[in-house]
């Protein structure tokens, strides 16, 4: 168990120091139409997601030929102040206090200039199937897992100023459009038009559930409560999410798995409510038996391997330290994966790579993708051992 100690605490060492080396700033996974060829897409959603997916899919870093520059990242910030605050309370030491602190208040000056309240987006515009969203659109899952940084934050430095945040933030994802049903209600993912996504709705309660519980708002845990019954009542009978409800988002992957898993167990940890626990056992189940291989390399999808993305290796490692406290086989595995990603996908620099291939790597330095996340993700799992 040392050894597993040792090389994961060298692996953190590693990360901080290029993360902080880089002033935290790198590349994004979708950050491809902030490229200068993006004027020749003349505004077609087509040609725009023909940019982005063109950079994003490339294993070989095409950014810095096509202008886009590596920036700092408000969902970078969040994972990293995250990860500092698990390291003074693991460490005790003081230097990842100033840390913390310092990435919180870049969060503050920096939330979305488009709302009051506290908020947070991406640094660029984004296309897809499904439309287009441009910087600065506030999106409840960075904003609810930023949220919840500050919620940490709160408890470990006993400031009123992060829970006045936290706060924020709620009236942020509460005013958001709902869809609502007899089996619960769905908050959005955007502020601009309703949806109906699983991880996204379900990191939305578990922010609303734990501010509740520090601040005994009965509204908050009213909305949570009903959004988790809204997924919960739509899991699949083998204990799986699919992305979405609607057709075209009919798809089982790692990483949001994850999120759907942990932001359950946040709810009920938080409200006692065991209504959903059942869910979340069979969820659980169903995480560790389709997403991981012998060797602990996480696959992508239920039933596919490739690509093995950076989020789906940080994301597995973080969910899997996250219910030590339930379920007996999650350490010995989140101490594989991190074990497998740390030989296989860490450079000699420090930073981990995006992606594996069947044939190649691709070893563009992302900064949230893969390195706050991952530092979240390691940070947690050294305080589990």
């Amino acid at each position: 168990m040392s050894n597993d100690k040792d090389v994961i605490i060298t692996s953190i060492a590693k990360l901080e120091k290029w993360v902080e080396d880089h002033h935290y700033k790198g590349y994004e996974p979708f950050d491809g139409l902030s490229s200068f060829f993006r004027p020749l897409t003349f505004g077609n959603l087509l040609l725009d997601r023909l940019l982005l997916q063109l950079i994003r899919q490339s294993p070989v870093n095409l950014r810095p030929l096509m202008g886009v520059k590596p920036l700092e990242s408000t969902k970078g910030r969040g994972y990293m102040a995250a990860g500092y605050l698990i390291m003074l309370k693991t460490t005790q030491d003081k230097q990842y206090l100033e840390k913390a602190v310092n990435c919180l208040e870049w969060l503050i000056k920096n939330k979305s200039p488009k709302f009051d309240t506290y908020s947070w987006a991406n640094h660029f515009d984004f296309a897809s199937r499904g439309g287009r969203y441009s910087k600065h659109e506030s999106i409840i899952v960075w904003t609810s897992l930023i949220g919840q940084a500050f919620l940490d934050a709160y408890e470990t430095l006993k400031d009123e100023k992060y829970l006045k945040i936290a706060l924020s933030v709620c009236d942020w994802i509460t005013s958001l459009p709902r869809t609502h049903t007899d089996t619960g209600t769905c908050l959005s993912y955007l502020a601009t038009a309703g949806s109906s996504i699983h991880n996204s709705n379900m990191l939305g309660a578990a922010m609303l559930a734990r501010t509740a519980k520090v601040t005994g708002n009965q509204n908050l845990l009213q909305i949570a409560k009903e959004a988790m019954q809204y997924s919960c009542t739509r899991q699949l009978a083998d204990g799986a999410w699919y992305y979405g409800e609607q057709e075209n988002n009919h798809w089982i992957d790692n990483f949001h798995t994850g999120y759907n898993l942990d932001s359950l167990k946040c709810y009920i940890d938080n409200t006692g409510d065991k209504t959903f626990e059942k869910n979340l056992r069979l969820g659980f189940q169903f995480y560790i038996e389709h997403f991981f291989e012998e060797s602990g390399r996480p696959q992508y999808y239920h039933n596919r391997v490739y690509p093995v993305d950076s989020q789906c290796i940080s994301q597995s490692i973080e969910t899997l330290a996250y219910f030590t406290d339930i379920e007996e086989a999650a350490l010995p595995l989140a101490k594989k994966v991190a074990k497998w990603a740390i030989q296989n996908m860490q450079d000699k620099d420090g930073h981990f790579y995006y992606r594996q291939y069947p044939l190649i790597k691709a070893k563009t330095p992302m900064m949230h993708w893969a390195q706050a996340t991952t530092y979240k993700a390691l940070t947690l799992l050294l305080s589990k051992i």
